[in-house]
This record gives C-alpha cells, sequence and structure tokens, in this order.
C-alpha cells in the first residue's frame, strides 16, 4: 500500500465526539483507509455489542466507532476497495450487516487484553472463519441437542427426587456440558491424552453425572439424607472428583476431575501442579488443564489472579490453561453484570496475562461450540491461556434453598418466562422427535447407567522405592560431583569456602556435616538411586538464609566470559547421567497459589520429592486454606493422597513477628488419624534422614518441618558427624548423650528443635547433673512408647518439664501434655515452661528476646 499523508484526510469530531467527516473528495487509497479503520473498529469494539445475555437485561451501549458515518463513510456507497467480506461493488451497509454476523453475534471476541499486534489479526481471522462457515450439519446438531437434554434431565431428575436438596444446579447454564465435551473431543485430535479439570459447585453434580462417567444412582444416594452413602461419605456430593476415559475419534482421552472444598477457586492452582507433574513424567505438553470458574470468584478471589500470574513462569508454566467462566451475571446474591459501556467485565484480571475472551450466549448452543473450537485453537497454537465467558443465568439461585427474587426481582421474573436452552434449540434446528419424548430417553438412560467401575478420586497406591546402602565412599564421590563446577566458571569466594568445607566433612566419618551440606547430601543420594527432587518457594535456590546454594552464579564479566559460564550451575542436576530429576524454583511472591501447585503436583506424581519451603515459616499463614482443605485433610475426605514436604523456618531469634514462627500449634490441632507428620528436627543428621526417609517412603503424607533458621544453622554442635547419616536414621527422641549418673536425675527437661542448646548450655555451664534434656523431635504421630523409654532410663524422677520458646498456646504444649502424661512413669509431675502471652506472637528487640529467653531456661532449669 502506498503512503497517504496525514494531510489527505481531514478528520473532524462532533460536539459528542462521534462523527468524523471526510473532507472533499478522496482518493481510493484513502478510501481504503477509512474502510479497514471500520473494519478494525468492529475487531476491537464489536464484542461491546454482542448478543450475549440470554435474558437481554444487560444494556447494549452506544458505540459510535461501530457507525460507519464515524469514519466518514456513507453507508450506501460501495466499498470501493478489497477486503476481506465482500467484492469492492458491494455498499458500506452491506459490509456493516456482515461485520455485525461476525463481530456482534452470539460470540463476542474481546482481544482488548492482548499486547501482541500479531495474534489479533489471526484470532479476529479465526472468528471470521468460523462465522461465516455454514452452520453444522443435522446429525451433529441433533447430537447435541440430546446432550442439552441430558444436561437438564439430571436437573429435573434430582429435582423430583429431593426438591430441596442443596446441589447447585447448572440450570441456565446448560451448555457447560457439551462445550466440556467439545473441548475434550477437539484437543484429542492435538494429541492430548489427559485433561485436569477443577470446577466449583456449580453444575459438578451435573457433569459428574454426564461427563465423567459418575453412578448416577449413587449420586442420588450422596443427596439422600437417609441412605447409606450419606452416613459414610466424608464429604458433600459437590465436592467429589472423578476420573473417566473418554472416547474420541482421535484416540482415548483421560479426563480427571479435581475434588475441591467449598474455597472454590483453591482448586486452580492444585490442578495446575496435577498438569505440571504430567507434563514433567511424559516430557512434553501431552495434557490440557482446563479450570472452571464463577463470574464473581474469578474476578474477586486472589488466588486465581496468583496462579494467572504463576502457571507463566519458569517451573509452573503449563503451555496453557483453557478457562471457562461458568458467568449466571451474579455473585452470590450481588449482581456482577457485565457493563460493557464502562468496558467492566469481570474477565478483566485476565489482562495481566494477555489473554483473550470468548464471550458467549449459553443459550446459543451452535456458537458455543464455536467458541470451545477458538479457545481450543488458540492455547494449542500459542500455549497460553485463554477464557470462554460462557454467559448464562440462574434459574434457581444460589443454591435450591434460596429465594433469589429478594434480591434481583427484575432478573428472576425474566427468568421465569424465559425459555429452557433445550427448547429454544429444539426449535432452532426444527426436530422432528418432541422434546416430551427426548427427555423421556434421557431420564430412562439415566436410570439405567450402570455403576462406573472407575474411582472418585486419585490415589496412588503404596510403591516401594529403592535405594543403595550409604558408605563413606559413595559420599565422597557424590561430594566430588557436588563441588565440581564448569570450565570458566567463577565461583563466588564464599561459596569456594563453603565447597572446600564439603571436601573436609568427608574426609572419614567423624567429620562434622552442617545443616546445608547434610541437605545437599540427602538430595544427591536420592538422586543418584533415580529419585527425583522438586522444590519451590521464594528464593529456594540460595536459600533465604543463605543455607542452600544449590543453584550457583558466575561471578565473572559477562562480556567476556563463555556461555557455560554465565548460565546458572545447579550442581545437583550434574551428578551423572543416571541420576533424577532435579528441579528448584523460585516462586513469584506468592503462598496460597504456590502451596496449592505443589501439593497438586505431589498428588500426581509418586516418584517425586515435593517440597515447598517458605521464606519465613509465619508466611504461610497465607496459605491457611490449602493446609487446612487439602493438606490436613485431603487423603481422608477424597482419598487424595500427597507426599508434600513442607519446610517452614521457625524459632524466636529476636526478629519480631512474621519472621518468628511457623504456627506448630495450628498444624498441631489438623493432626488426627495419622493424616500428616509434624517434625522439628534440631541436627544436621536428623535433617538428612529426614529428607530421605520422606522420599522412599511407601505410604505418602504430608510432612510439615519446623526447619532451621540463621542461629541453629550456625550452631556447631548441632552439626552432626558424617558418621550419623552413613550409618544413622530419623529419631522421633534424642536421649540425653550428657548424663554420667542417670540415678541422679529427677527431673527431665523434654523439648524441640533450638531451644535444646540454650538449655543445653546452662545446665553444662551450671553443672547440673539432676536435670537430663530429652529432645522429643516428632510432634505428630507423637512417639508416646518412645518417650516411655527415654523416661525410664532415670528410676528416681520426679519431674517432666515441657519447655517451649513459643507461647503456650503458639508451641506444641497444649497437644503433647495428653501424650506425655501417658509416657511419664507414676507420681511423676508435669510441668510446662513457655514464653509470656503476647497479641504478636515474637520479641522484636533482640535485648527483650535475650532477657526473655534466659527467664525460660532458668524456669526450665528450676533456677531464680
Amino acid at each position: 500500500m502506498s503512503h497517504v499523508s496525514s494531510e489527505s484526510i481531514v478528520l473532524s469530531r462532533s460536539p459528542a465526539g462521534a462523527v468524523i467527516e471526510p473532507a472533499g473528495d478522496l482518493s481510493p487509497v484513502a478510501r481504503t483507509l477509512q474502510v479497514r479503520r471500520f473494519i478494525d473498529a468492529f475487531r476491537q469494539h464489536g464484542h461491546r455489542q454482542a448478543s450475549l445475555d440470554p435474558l437481554r437485561l444487560a444494556p447494549v451501549p452506544e458505540v459510535p466507532e461501530l457507525d460507519p458515518v464515524f469514519h466518514g463513510l456513507d453507508p450506501a456507497q460501495p466499498i470501493g476497495a478489497e477486503n476481506p467480506l465482500l467484492p469492492p461493488s458491494a455498499a458500506v451497509h452491506e459490509l456493516e450487516r456482515q461485520l455485525r454476523r461476525v463481530y456482534c453475534g452470539a460470540i463476542g471476541l474481546d482481544l482488548t487484553g492482548i499486547r501482541d499486534q500479531q495474534r489479533r489479526p489471526q484470532l479476529s481471522a479465526w472468528l471470521k472463519t468460523e462465522q461465516l462457515a455454514p452452520l453444522p450439519a443435522r446429525e451433529p446438531r441433533r447430537r447435541l441437542l440430546r446432550r442439552l437434554v441430558a444436561a437438564e434431565t439430571w436437573e429435573r431428575h434430582v429435582a423430583a427426587r429431593f426438591e430441596h436438596a442443596k446441589r447447585f444446579s447448572l440450570e441456565g447454564c446448560e451448555s457447560l456440558v457439551p462445550l466440556i465435551e467439545a473441548i475434550v473431543d477437539q484437543a484429542a485430535a492435538h494429541g492430548v491424552r489427559q485433561v485436569f479439570a477443577g470446577m466449583p459447585h456449580r453444575g459438578r453434580l451435573n457433569v459428574l453425572a454426564n461427563v465423567m462417567d459418575f453412578d448416577p444412582a449413587k449420586l442420588i444416594d450422596c443427596l439422600d439424607p437417609d441412605s447409606e452413602a450419606a452416613a459414610v461419605q466424608r464429604d458433600l456430593p459437590y465436592h467429589l472428583g472423578a476420573s473417566t476415559v473418554r472416547k474420541t475419534q482421535d484416540g482415548d482421552v483421560a479426563i480427571f476431575l479435581a475434588p475441591n472444598p467449598s474455597h472454590l477457586q483453591s482448586v486452580y492452582p492444585v490442578v495446575s501442579g496435577m498438569a505440571r507433574a504430567y507434563q514433567d513424567e511424559h516430557r512434553g505438553f501431552g495434557c490440557l488443564p482446563l479450570v472452571m470458574h464463577g463470574d464473581a470468584a474469578f474476578a474477586g478471589q486472589g488466588i486465581v489472579m496468583e496462579t494467572l500470574n504463576m502457571t507463566r513462569k519458569d517451573g509452573y508454566a503449563l503451555g496453557g490453561t483453557i478457562h471457562v467462566i461458568v458467568n449466571n451475571q451474579i455473585g452470590f446474591t450481588t449482581p456482577n453484570r457485565m457493563d460493557a459501556e464502562a468496558y467492566s467485565y469481570c474477565t478483566d484480571i485476565a489482562r495481566m496475562i494477555d489473554a483473550p475472551v470468548i464471550r458467549v450466549n449459553a443459550d446459543r448452543p451452535d456458537e458455543v461450540m464455536r467458541a470451545a473450537k477458538l479457545a481450543l485453537q488458540y492455547r494449542i497454537e500459542h500455549e497460553a491461556d485463554v477464557i470462554i465467558d460462557l454467559i448464562g443465568y440462574r434459574r434457581l439461585g444460589h443454591s435450591e434453598h434460596d429465594i433469589p427474587a429478594l434480591t434481583q426481582p427484575l432478573q428472576q421474573a425474566a427468568i421465569a418466562t424465559h425459555q429452557t436452552v433445550t427448547e429454544l434449540y429444539h426449535a432452532a434446528i426444527g426436530e422432528d422427535t418432541p422434546l416430551d419424548v427426548l427427555r423421556a430417553e434421557a431420564l430412562k438412560e439415566l436410570q439405567t447407567t450402570p455403576p462406573s467401575a472407575l474411582t472418585s478420586s486419585r490415589s496412588h497406591g503404596n510403591r516401594i522405592k529403592r535405594t543403595r546402602p550409604l558408605s563413606l565412599a559413595r559420599m565422597q564421590s557424590l561430594t566430588a560431583a557436588l563441588t565440581r563446577t564448569p570450565p570458566a566458571f567463577r565461583l563466588h569466594e564464599l561459596l569456594r569456602n563453603i565447597t572446600a568445607q564439603w571436601q573436609k566433612s568427608v574426609a572419614d566419618e567423624t567429620a562434622a556435616v552442617d545443616w546445608c551440606f547434610a541437605e545437599n547430601l540427602a538430595y544427591a543420594t536420592l538422586l543418584d538411586d533415580g529419585h527425583s527432587v522438586r522444590i519451590s518457594g521464594m528464593d529456594v535456590g540460595r536459600g533465604t538464609f543463605m543455607h542452600r546454594h544449590a543453584v550457583w552464579h558466575s561471578q565473572g564479566n559477562a562480556a567476556s566470559d563463555t556461555a557455560n559460564a554465565t548460565e546458572p550451575y545447579v550442581p545437583l542436576q550434574n551428578l551423572g547421567v543416571h541420576q533424577g530429576e532435579f528441579d528448584i524454583v523460585n516462586s513469584p511472591l506468592t503462598e496460597e497459589a504456590v502451596l496449592g501447585f505443589e501439593y497438586g503436583y505431589s498428588v500426581q506424581t509418586g516418584s517425586h520429592l515435593a517440597i515447598w519451603e517458605a521464606q519465613f515459616g509465619d508466611f504461610v499463614n497465607g496459605a491457611q486454606v490449602i493446609i487446612d482443605q487439602y493438606i490436613a485433610a485431603g487423603e481422608y475426605k477424597w482419598d487424595q493422597r500427597s507426599g508434600l514436604t513442607m519446610l517452614l523456618p521457625h524459632g524466636h531469634e529476636g526478629v519480631g513477628p512474621e519472621h518468628s514462627t511457623g504456627y506448630v500449634s495450628r498444624f498441631l490441632q489438623l493432626c488426627a488419624g495419622g493424616n500428616m507428620k509434624v517434625v522439628m528436627p534440631s541436627t544436621s543428621s536428623q535433617w538428612f534422614h529426614m529428607l530421605r526417609e520422606q522420599a522412599l517412603s511407601a505410604e505418602p503424607k504430608p510432612l510439615v518441618v519446623m526447619s532451621p533458621k540463621g542461629q541453629l544453622y550456625g550452631n556447631a554442635r548441632s552439626h552432626s558427624p558424617l558418621g550419623e547419616l552413613i550409618g544413622g536414621a530419623f529419631l522421633p527422641v534424642l536421649h540425653d548423650s550428657g548424663v554420667a549418673s542417670p540415678q541422679d536425675v529427677t527431673r527431665v527437661v523434654l523439648s524441640s528443635g533450638k531451644f535444646f542448646y540454650d538449655l543445653q548450655a546452662a545446665r553444662d555451664a551450671g553443672g547440673d547433673t539432676r536435670t537430663a534434656l530429652i529432645r522429643v523431635e516428632q510432634l505428630y504421630p507423637f512417639p508416646t512408647s518412645e518417650l516411655a523409654v527415654a523416661l525410664a532410663a532415670f528410676p528416681q524422677l520426679e519431674e517432666v518439664v515441657w519447655a517451649q520458646e513459643e507461647e503456650k498456646k503458639h508451641g506444641a504444649w497444649h497437644f503433647v501434655r495428653d501424650e506425655i502424661e501417658q509416657a511419664v512413669p507414676a507420681n511423676c509431675r508435669i510441668v510446662d515452661v513457655c514464653r509470656r502471652e503476647s497479641p504478636s506472637g515474637a520479641h522484636s528487640s533482640i535485648r527483650a528476646h535475650r532477657d526473655e529467653q534466659q527467664r525460660l531456661v532458668a524456669a526450665a532449669l528450676a533456677r531464680g
């Protein structure tokens, strides 16, 4: 196209800013520019006037840019230049009609969030191709009608059986069922063999019955308050997950619908973690994450934004997720309707990741199928997220107990007279079979569906994990690999000193091993045996306290160094050709989303040691939903096993609230039925064996670790000899090796973690021979029998003290006191020593901390 100067078109706006008038005759090139601006206006703004609201209550805004006069075009004039829709002889008003057909129909393509200028025209071209294509043949449309009837029939069947049962009906968005099936079927043609799905309550029972092959009779029993199934089930029916295999013309696709709690959006990062684990295990993007959201939840829940951002980062990327918003145009009882005039939509947060939004009218099933095709095509082509905003309504309110007219009288009045999507589509395709007959057939099929042989949740059976014996020679060989650097790699002086110390630490079995080296050795021995390890969290490569050093950075000049010397180097990824995978990922600044992701990852994979480390233990409170609803209760509720390890740096050091405590009391309150392990190790050998045993466990359980911080990492008395790593094991109770005469001991002080070393130093400095110090390294399951054995070594025992540096309610005391009673000898007193109560939970003054610590030590040793 030749250049057109700005002077060739004189633009003038009316006072309202709506009209642009041409000045005199324009050249063909100038007229072509006008037409193209007109077409581009529909690409950009057409979605604002699309027919998206089934109830037609949403106001249609004035969009001046969609008026040909705005662009200086006479509607009756010939177009006069080649364009993508019509011949040059066609009039502008015919072009407008075709543009409205493409961009203002029952699909609205919102590209305003996409900054990539190459993707916008591509998506518009795809939409144009779909919208101008002929309608599907009769048989596919009849099949689609039957799927809609099946979705509708399920809701009617449940309502007839249990009118007041809470089921979160899908009525008003029944198109979701064929939409999910269409996405899966089309994904199969692109090589997808696994779909991981997450969804909220709305429509879950319908999807379980119609998509996931869950036994309808069992679901009905779950809703019956008097049934045996309802009596024994451990979670609500609309929380349940399921797995199935869908047969398509392009091959079988496994679908896993993850269970979720009432914190609906929390399942999004969990599903993402499952998908990433599958991709890592299968070395590619052979799976599709499909996540459904409520309209208000997508816009309002911070975990959605955290996960959208996180899953674009290395270590968390998924190759794109298809999001489906089941948009009822209302959240709970507060309107959440579209406001095209103000450019306000529940999908606006997707702009942060440049995702296109395909809005579609749920009452137009043919368009819903086209939306599925567009979304899948974009996801496959660009390996990026895409949003389908399925806009319908909610016929029965938030739940079946709701009276929606109380808060939405106009909307509910419109719904009451609105035909269902099956009625509308039955008429639209001219189906000969009466709708009542189709409904009767669907009901019969529903009542005669054979029970599914598939389980309602995903669980891994026990796995035997092989490991070779440890030896001095093996430790020395692995240390050589851990301290090897690539050519031209310039190691930081601190790391040179550290690696030199590592080499000294394997000189013989008496050499001391610090925490950093013990952790790296634990991973190295596992990787060397073929096991895989994944660690994520904020700054985990280096470690918050410079305590890990798993990722090295060359200190050279990038301009002169080789490529190898400028890339980060990870020793644990370079042990040998047959080693397991080692992934260490610095996460974005988030707790809830990343912990949910790692939980999902740990559930899906049975071969990885999956670890999440908090920057400080206190920060874990930002992920409390994931802890309460998934980690602590997932196996009990859904038989969903996880071996996730959580490292929570813990310990009072005078650095204030938010940097002191991992909330051990909260975790202990969640413990029941052997659901997880809670430990507080005090030596580097305990750390080493704890990590290895978690990776090698045949029956995975979540592991919560009150892990060290600065003071304990640097305490030389906590550094174990190498021999304890080679020949030892994790011990839930550590006996007092410093007692010369057990028969003289009358008091035993029990403690956990770093506080032991304060007690030990004071006891030994005072020459106290009547007090023994025992460490309880595992708080749950509580080692009652091991503690009883340790206490039985002291025949003159009169008093057992539980000493903790946490406050009484913040530490373990309230949990362990009943267990201690079962372990102590008869007629033995049990007392506690705890920090003074404080609303904030920790001192922010080092001096105040030292004074309080001294008071605790004195009280525990019965001094002062």
